[in-house]
């Protein structure tokens, strides 16, 4: 999967082991859904997700990772892919925008990328294919870019992966799960909420000033192909100007969520949250526990990676020392009657993860 920011890679593992632990959970709904990471591994365990996103481009690997199934979808993918593979570079949009005029990526790649996304579009596929290879393009383009991960800057010295060359491969098709048939959606986080009913709603919102449009433009542009003006260094898409979310608004943050929460429509909720957040722990405890009983699970969690390289103006001239490099990663588990001495057993084999009081 891609690189990401607020990506769960490290406590999906834990994830899985709470929503198993919760016998009556049948059905998930993922709001936030982002690289689909945590619904891909639900599905697997064999529950139905419902995974949501506002952008195109998360709505896109929802679609590939949670509701398309590899019986139907495997055998045409891996033709397309093999096609794709074989077709030459043509510099268009793609390749002047992010190689010409910035420098995610080497013009080799630009030009594939440029043609492959073309034969895409006009292929006509249905929705469930069109997101496994449009999947399959991004993730070929972010094993070849030349960036910390965000697409809010490019190194100033090349990536050594940038010399190589593009490749498509098939991604990580899972089988329908057990429970039921997954479903992936684009709208906004409060209209998921409202339209769903499920067993359990895993809400992993964003929780800072940063907009993922903004850190992951490229991949909106690439799965929309719209070619959409754009603007500043980083060359982003004009819409990240004013495609703002209250999420990632100090002011308006708290109001947002608790009008999220009140409407969910799920029996339990496990809330994933971080100690640099906008709430409080304790602030986002005492939301909870009007909701149900509380437990709370806290990680500890190695910070993203443009902390660990450093802090760095323009002209890439170290300037500032990051302050720490770790955080605390934090699982709000709310419901009635929650199996409290199976959940503290199942982190006997974890390392770095408490049960909190609050």
């Amino acid at each position: 999967m891609i690189k990401y920011i607020g990506s769960k890679r490290e406590i999906v593992p834990l994830i899985v082991k709470i929503t198993t632990a919760l016998t009556d959970v049948r059905s998930v709904l993922d709001p936030f859904s982002g690289t689909a990471r945590v619904g891909h591994a639900l599905k697997r365990e064999g529950f139905a997700v419902i995974a949501n996103d506002h952008n195109a481009y998360a709505a896109t690997l929802a679609t590939c990772y949670v509701q398309a199934d590899r019986e139907k979808e495997e055998r045409g993918a891996v033709k397309l892919i093999g096609e794709f593979n074989r077709l030459p570079g043509k510099a268009g949009y793609f390749t002047e925008t992010f190689c010409n005029q910035a420098r995610y990526f080497k013009q080799k790649n630009g030009e594939r990328i440029d043609a492959i996304r073309e034969a895409i579009e006009k292929k006509g596929l249905e929705p469930n294919l069109k997101a496994v290879v449009l999947t399959s393009l991004m993730e070929a383009a972010d094993r070849v870019d030349s960036t910390t991960g965000l697409q809010m800057a490019y190194l100033k010295q090349w990536a050594p992966r940038a010399s190589n060359d593009l490749e498509l491969r098939l991604p990580n098709l899972l089988p329908q799960a057990a429970r039921g048939p997954g479903k992936a959606y684009q709208l906004d986080a409060r209209e998921a909420a409202e339209r769903f009913s499920v067993d359990l709603a895993y809400v992993d919102p964003p929780y800072n000033q940063h907009s993922y449009l903004g850190n992951y433009h490229i991949w909106e542009s690439l799965v929309l192909w719209d070619k959409p003006e754009v603007y500043g260094v980083a060359k982003k898409r004009v819409d990240c100007r004013n495609r703002r979310s209250d999420f990632n608004s100090k002011v308006r943050f708290k109001e947002t969520f608790h009008l999220l929460l009140a409407a969910l429509r799920a029996s339990c909720l496990l809330v994933s949250f971080n100690n640099e957040g906008y709430l409080d722990k304790s602030v986002l405890h005492g939301m909870l526990s009007g909701l149900g009983e509380v437990v709370v699970f806290e990680i500890d969690y190695k910070r993203y990676v443009g902390a660990q390289i450093g802090i760095y103006n323009p002209k890439g001239i170290k300037v500032g020392r990051i302050s720490h490099l770790k955080n605390k990663e934090y699982l709000f588990l709310c419901g009635e009657r929650l199996p409290r001495r199976h959940l503290k057993n199942l982190l006997q084999p974890e390392t770095g993860v408490r049960i909190l009081d609050k």
